[in-house]
């Protein structure tokens, strides 16, 4: 990274005047979020605009948007709000946690804080966990419940593991990731909730109360009288469920040269294996479904050359791209962010070719 630079990467940001959702380069400084416009595989200068830090306030999570889970809302002194998705929880806090520190750069005091806090677990005394049902079921500001697809099936008014967390820290019912979980199981210990599909009932066996609700986006609960399974409609299956049953192994947004325009666009992929597919869906959607995805198996992978532009690549696109060719010869041109990260991918995708 340049010098100066806390952090870099694509989010996804919310417009001002027509609020659509557009895939952005951010360079987080001292005092400053920059933002990019890509263009061609690369940034475009000077910054599409700036978000100055200084007294700034930041929601994480925030649960303004419904089909958007994994989004920080930042609001500048002048009340000017932004939002920004990532593309993993994982990814949100570490972009949280380093833009709280940049906000408070001139308190030291107050960046300390935040160090113990990331490394902290206490659970909040005299719990009530009546009280915590009644504010979940709540219409408006409650967890949303919905339909949701685990291995061919589709569970009716079911929430993931990981929206859960969000909404007990947004709520003010836990501090951190940690205690939310183990509120969470002693929700299903007291059979509030109730594990949904395989991935969350495996986790019962578990002998430990903290691991056995999963912080996971694959993992579906319900309220303990409302679990019910039906099988997925025809228009449900028209992308193979098969294809989205496996376990996610990698994610995160790369650019990627259409087929038949041969322009570039940001996608946030997802890796899965057993079985194992490469899926990417348009950040700009709010549907959580992918636009194009293939199985790995027969796959190859490599890295293109760093000087000039590779033979397949169009316009002058270059630096840290690779290619998988699929077992039926179809070439895809994936452009990461850098050699690291196209290091990564690389290594994550030949396991499973």
């Amino acid at each position: 990274m340049e010098d100066g630079v806390l952090k870099e990467g694509f989010l996804v940001k919310r417009g001002h005047i027509v609020h659509n959702w557009k895939a952005r380069w951010f360079i987080l400084r001292q005092n400053t979020l920059l933002y990019y416009k890509l263009e061609g595989g690369r940034r475009v200068t000077p910054p599409k605009g700036r978000i100055l830090l200084d007294g700034c306030t930041i929601t994480c999570p925030c649960l303004d948007y419904e089909n958007r889970p994994l989004l920080i809302k930042l609001k500048t002194q002048t009340s000017t709000e932004y939002f920004l998705e990532a593309c993993s929880r994982e990814e949100r806090d570490a972009w949280a946690f380093e833009i709280t520190g940049a906000i408070h750069a001139g308190q030291p005091g107050k960046v300390q804080q935040l160090h113990i806090l990331k490394n902290s677990f206490k659970l909040p005394p005299h719990i009530s966990l009546h009280h915590i049902v009644d504010k979940m079921r709540d219409s408006s500001n409650g967890i949303r419940s919905s339909p949701n697809m685990e291995q061919g099936s589709t569970y009716k008014k079911t929430f993931l593991g990981s929206s859960l967390v969000d909404w007990l820290i947004s709520s003010s019912f836990a501090a951190n990731r940690l205690e939310a979980v183990t509120l969470a199981s002693m929700l299903m210990e007291e059979n509030f909730l109730r594990p949904v599909g395989v991935r969350s009932t495996g986790a019962i066996r578990s002998g430990d109360l903290a691991d056995q609700f999963l912080d996971d986006s694959t993992a579906l609960y319900t309220f303990a009288e409302s679990c019910k399974k039906k099988i997925s409609s025809r228009e449900e299956l028209s992308l193979s469920t098969v294809e989205l049953s496996g376990t996610v192994v990698k994610q995160g947004y790369l650019a990627k040269q259409g087929h038949k325009r041969k322009n570039w666009k940001v996608r946030r992929f997802v890796l899965r294996k057993d079985p194992a597919y490469l899926h990417y869906y348009d950040p700009s959607k709010e549907e959580n479904r992918p636009v194009g995805g293939f199985s790995l198996r027969g796959s190859l992978v490599s890295a293109l050359e760093d000087n000039g532009v590779p033979t397949g690549v169009k316009g002058n696109v270059q630096g840290n791209l690779f290619k998988v060719i699929t077992k039926d010869d179809t070439h895809y041109y994936i452009q990461a962010s850098s050699k690291a990260e196209r290091a990564e991918w690389i290594e994550a995708i030949k396991k499973l070719t």
